[in-house]
């Protein structure tokens, strides 16, 4: 069962109370009384729902208040979907505005759009009515939610990523989080948006076309997978492109990918297929590239050692504040291995793989940008080192609470533009190649 009904959205009318829980309450129970569902699962949603709306139909006709053509539509739609879908979330996960959805307990209901949280004005009945809604979410993947279950985190059918955690685990009441994954966008789209510049897409561009191997790191909503995807499309055709993800929300456009999704453990805690299980199993899959949706722990030490030993220009994302604190965290979670290698090693390999990061930032006003990239420009055990070939500056917000500002660009590491050169690929006059020549970058054996 998809999560989307076929009803477009309208906006509620104060009138009437056709928006009243009670009134909805009252004529799903009616309807329910006159259909039996479980004798209609052999048709298709659309047809269930056809179904459902001629039957409340009849009986409004019959029995129903007096209600305006578009008030009807409202109370028909609004039942169907307690019957059938959703409920008061349906008119959400219709609007293509609304990238988040967090229900806190049964009384707060927040989105997210462009960026910006805001609660809004509807609540669920009860939290039995919540329940009912989580329960009816899980079952479309075959999960369940209760007292020896209380924490479900799942890919719908639909696409959407589902988290729910309920009591005694949340002292909220249940709580249910679904985010949204919007389409994939270009670089060119992203410049539209602010999130880049022209000088930074093309610097980008000739970079994933190069063969560097990229991490995009930022915090939590940021735009790590946008940029991912965005970097992504520009991978020739013909390589071939394995994708390991948590919850797969990459959609990349060329004809050879395989894309890899992580499993967890089922009830009885069996099952259970980790990032790092796929990681290691691309590498016998003769990828080009891999890209890594997310590293958070043993598996950054697999992608690290492919990406030093013959899988250049792969991608991966990372959580962190800046650049330089992506490199320590790739560090840390490379230690997580089972492996017992020393910081000094872990250093080493991580100079050896990494060339550039690109780190993002998410704004006040909700606006998402490249806050800086740079190359990893030292070597072998020596502290990391980087150059910043790009940031943003931000100037202080207006009035209106938006961020303005402009893309500084500084010259690259002449490594950098060697290497861009040899791969056919041009500098942009942007970020011409700085004079002083850095010690080369000499690739080094993964660690065994």
């Amino acid at each position: 069962m998809g999560l989307r009904s076929r009803i477009p959205a309208r906006e509620e009318p104060a009138a009437a109370g056709v928006g009243d829980s009670r009134l909805v309450a009252v004529y799903r129970a009616k309807l329910l009384q006159e259909i039996d569902l479980a004798e209609m699962s052999s048709l298709a949603m659309a047809d269930r729902r056809d179904r459902l709306e001629r039957v409340l139909g009849h009986i409004l006709s019959r029995e129903g208040p007096v209600l305006s053509p578009q008030q009807r539509a409202l109370l028909i739609r609004r039942v169907v979907d307690e019957a059938l879908g959703l409920g008061i979330l349906e008119p959400l996960l219709e609007d293509p505005s609304v990238t988040e959805i967090m229900v806190n307990g049964p009384e707060q209901i927040f989105v997210e759009r462009s960026g910006r949280v805001e609660q809004l004005p509807m609540r669920f009945a009860s939290e039995e009515q919540l329940m009912q809604t989580i329960e009816r979410i899980v079952s479309t993947v075959n999960r369940r939610v209760d007292e020896s279950n209380p924490m479900v985190d799942a890919r719908l059918p639909s696409g959407e990523r589902v988290n729910v955690i309920i009591p005694p685990l949340s002292l909220s009441g249940a709580t249910l989080t679904i985010r949204r994954f919007p389409r994939a966008y270009t670089l060119p789209e992203l410049v539209g948006f602010g999130s880049v510049d022209d000088h930074l897409v093309l610097l980008l561009a000739g970079l994933v076309r190069a063969k560097f191997n990229i991490i995009v790191s930022g915090g939590t909503g940021s735009g790590k997978t946008t940029l991912l995807n965005a970097l992504s499309a520009l991978i020739p055709e013909g390589e071939r492109i394995v994708t390991v993800e948590d919850a797969a929300e990459l959609q990349l456009q060329q004809n050879h990918v395989i894309r890899l999704e992580s499993r967890p453990p089922n009830v009885e805690g069996k099952g259970e297929v980790t990032i790092r299980d796929l990681v290691r199993n691309s590498l016998r899959m003769r990828p080009d590239r891999i890209i890594v949706g997310e590293v958070r722990g043993g598996e950054t030490l697999d992608m690290l050692q492919a990406m030093s030993t013959g899988h250049d220009g792969s991608l991966a994302t990372v959580h962190a504040n800046n650049a330089e604190d992506a490199l320590m965290r790739l560090q840390t979670l490379a230690s997580m291995s089972e492996l017992q290698v020393p910081f000094e090693a872990l250093r080493d390999q991580i100079n050896s793989a990494v060339d550039i990061l690109v780190q993002l930032v998410r704004h006040p006003d909700g606006t998402r940008r490249v806050a800086e990239v740079a190359a990893l420009v030292s070597n072998g055990r020596e502290p990391f080192r980087t150059a910043t070939v790009a940031r943003f500056r931000a100037e202080p917000m207006d009035r209106d609470g938006k961020v303005n500002g402009s893309f500084e660009h500084l010259p690259v590491p002449r490594e950098v533009a060697d290497r861009l050169r040899l791969a056919g690929e041009q500098v942009p006059q942007a970020f011409g190649a700085r004079p002083e020549a850095l010690r080369p970058h000499v690739p080094r054996p993964g660690i065994r």
